[in-house]
């Protein structure tokens, strides 16, 4: 098995009296495909806006290739190669799809104030590679006709099409989906499943929340699951549709439904 990119060591979340997590540690091994599964309210998302620097813990710690970036802020933290999208769609709506995806490459390009001002010659050799990448990512996610079109006017499959080549263009080296298959019907959901398996093909490391089961047990490479804030069972698909306590947990009735 590949050494743990991220490795998270008994981290706990409270809300006063409620304990949203509780010890939770995970490894998630290079270049693999992990999926966190778990019923509403297990604290799946708590776990997520913890590891992505959205939400800082109240015990616990996290390292991403080997650096403590526990407690760092979100911005922080995607600085240092973890990138996330939302449960939530979260779209500059008033901007194209394009410059949706350009917000993103601008994590990973230089500039100043100073050369926005006077325009160097290199300056004008970014944009233009900002631009070609933003359509080869948009390629990619199959939204290149799209380009030109206002984000907000995209039907909401194509939104967290749009969702996932953003957080790609800040070149994620760990990328962390939030339920990216949620409000898409069953082809779209079918697509998204190829281009992420895509891009973990391509050599980034992918943690997902997710609730459709015939999704994660398709493409991921390792599940873990919550139930009551606390990681009940972790191993291989195949062994977790198989473990009494996922499925008294979850996924009785589920797998069933999308046997």
């Amino acid at each position: 098995m590949s050494a743990a990119l991220l490795s998270v060591e008994r981290v706990s979340k409270r809300f006063g009296g409620l304990v949203a997590n509780d010890a939770i540690s995970l490894d998630v091994a290079e270049g693999s495909l992990t999926a966190v599964i778990g019923p509403n309210g297990a604290g799946k998302t708590t776990f997520f806006n913890i590891i992505s620097g959205a939400l800082p813990p109240t015990a616990g710690r996290i390292q991403l290739a080997g650096q403590d970036i526990t407690g760092l802020s979100l911005q922080q933290v995607a600085q240092r190669g973890l990138v996330r999208t939302f449960q939530l769609v979260q779209l500059f709506g008033n901007m194209t799809v394009r410059e949706n995806v350009e917000v993103g490459l601008h994590m990973v390009t230089r500039g100043t104030l100073g050369a926005a001002l006077l325009r160097p010659r290199w300056m004008a050799a970014q944009e233009r590679w900002v631009r070609d990448e933003a359509d080869t990512l948009l390629g990619f996610v199959g939204l290149g006709a799209f380009a030109q079109t206002q984000a907000d006017q995209l039907p909401y499959g194509r939104q967290r099409l749009l969702e996932v080549a953003r957080a790609l263009a800040a070149k994620p080296r760990l990328l962390l989906l939030d339920e990216p298959a949620a409000g898409l019907d069953t082809q779209e959901s079918a697509a998204l499943a190829d281009i992420i398996q895509q891009v973990n093909a391509r050599g980034t490391t992918v943690l997902l929340i997710e609730h459709d089961m015939s999704l994660v047990m398709r493409i991921a490479t390792h599940v873990a699951v919550l139930d009551f804030g606390r990681k009940i069972a972790e191993g291989s698909p195949a062994e977790m549709r198989a473990h009494p306590d996922v499925l008294a947990a979850y996924l009785g009735g589920v797998e069933e439904a999308h046997a």
